[in-house]
């Protein structure tokens, strides 16, 4: 089946990269390390007997091959397990399935040079990838590899990555992001990071610490020391700082992290308790709640100014506000008739549509940075849900359940979320994981980190940030 188009991130970076594969033999990206992609192999997939259709539930993985020549000395170092994350990579996706390694029939040297792809046909190969890591003897490493239509017998997509070693992983989530999309046709996720709430401690003194990992689950970071209270916390567009609300200072407010620097500050000082905080998608903005005298509305805060703008008025409790990707609309969660529904508003205010209908409460909304959905967290007779419904409210359906699912979190691509599960555990604390799943409801997985951990944020790809 022919793959859909995809529509990629709307950043400055995915604009020159689309117009610079126009004007250039070679595609460059400013980052830590280049990124030489071979002429004529665009991010879009080409028309091809290998693409797929991932919107639909139910697809028989691509069987592939993986062999990388990788330089003695590099063996036991991160560069020897390029390859391992680059398979844990595409594996995890559930479109893609490593045929064993046992049956290769050519070397890894001699298929870095030219495939013999009746060897690989003879296994049932469809996807070749082979090439080399190599060291560049000035503490930087180059990786290059292609990827072959076996049965075709043509190249897909070539990459050459040159960086240090400490950023071989990267590399390799680089190299998987580009099969990806060149097999599916959509952007891929693997070069991406998930800020999340690191939790510890018996239930009655819990200690919940901001943190930042991998969308793998490696490279676990702490980013505050668990002296207060951190939840919610929410990656800027750019992906080089975070909103969070936390228990700290004058009365619980928003706080606004910088990556970089490693230190945070409060947002500005309002009266009212701030919460439910989320960026604007070009970052020049912040909605939030403001509970005042037992009233929450929905807030816009102008990070340039400090402007401070009231969207709704009323007794109702207003939160969780989240931005279209155009920024040009705001869906919120409201209990203003009589329990929480989701409702859509103009980010400048004004007249607010409600959206959902169904039994239970319509918590915690999300836009899809595709547009087409709107993540939310459901609760019907105690049971809790991870839902999905279209901005105009049609469409509803739940891809995840459990005793508390909650928190939902997109990929930048639009194809996957991030949330919290807690399972009970009478006597003790409650155990809290992060779960990914896509949007047909199929391939879930729990992330591994080393504590219970809950409110995900799935950041931007990482050279956004570079």
């Amino acid at each position: 089946m022919a793959a859909r188009a995809a529509k990629l991130p709307s950043t400055a970076l995915a604009r020159q990269v689309l117009s610079m594969s126009r004007m250039s033999p070679f595609l460059r990206l400013s980052a830590p390390f280049a990124v030489l992609l071979v002429a004529g192999h665009a991010a879009v997939a080409q028309e091809g007997p290998l693409e797929i259709d991932i919107t639909e539930g139910r697809i028989e993985p691509v069987p592939f091959a993986l062999t990388l020549d990788v330089e003695g000395n590099l063996l036991a170092t991160d560069a020897g397990d390029i390859g391992d994350v680059v398979v844990n990579d595409l594996q995890s996706s559930a479109l893609f399935r490593q045929i064993d390694p046992e049956a290769y029939m050519q070397s890894a040297a001699d298929a870095a040079e030219q495939p013999r792809f009746r060897d690989w046909r003879i296994i049932d190969a469809q996807v070749l990838i082979a090439g080399s890591v190599r060291d560049r003897g000035d503490g930087t490493i180059e990786v290059a590899a292609r990827a072959w239509d076996v049965y075709g017998g043509r190249e897909m997509v070539g990459v050459r990555l040159n960086g240090p070693l400490a950023l071989a992983r990267r590399m390799a989530h680089v190299l998987a992001d580009r099969i990806y999309t060149r097999v599916t046709g959509e952007p891929g996720y693997f070069d991406t990071r998930i800020l999340y709430v690191a939790e510890s401690g018996p239930a009655t003194e819990r200690v919940k610490r901001l943190a930042i990992m991998d969308q793998d689950g490696a490279n676990h970071e702490y980013l505050t020391d668990g002296s207060h209270l951190v939840l919610t916390p929410r990656f800027s567009p750019d992906g080089k700082g975070a909103l969070y609300f936390s228990y700290q200072g004058r009365e619980p407010s928003v706080f606004r992290y910088d990556l970089d620097a490693g230190r945070s500050e409060e947002l500005g000082q309002f009266s009212g308790m701030s919460f439910a905080p989320r960026f604007h998608p070009e970052g020049t903005e912040v909605a939030m709640s403001l509970a005042r005298e037992g009233v929450t509305n929905v807030f816009t805060l102008d990070l340039a100014t400090g402007d401070l703008l009231q969207l709704t008025r009323g007794r109702a409790i207003d939160t969780s506000p989240s931005y279209s990707p155009e920024g040009d609309r705001i869906v919120f969660s409201s209990d203003r008739s009589g329990r929480p529904h989701l409702f859509v508003m103009d980010s400048g205010g004004g007249v607010a549509r409600r959206i959902s209908f169904g039994d239970g409460s319509y918590t915690t909304p999300v836009w899809s940075p595709r547009g087409d959905y709107i993540a939310f967290t459901k609760s019907v007779k105690g049971r809790f849900y991870i839902g999905l419904m279209h901005p105009d409210g049609t469409g509803e359906r739940l891809i995840a359940d459990g005793f508390l699912v909650e928190g939902p979190s997109w990929a930048p691509n639009g194809r996957l979320l991030a949330f919290a599960r807690t399972e009970p555990a009478p006597g003790s604390a409650d155990t809290i994981r992060i779960y990914t799943i896509d949007i047909t409801g199929n391939r879930e997985r729990e992330l591994p980190t080393p504590t219970d951990a809950s409110d995900p944020s799935w950041g931007p790809y990482q050279a956004t940030r570079s």
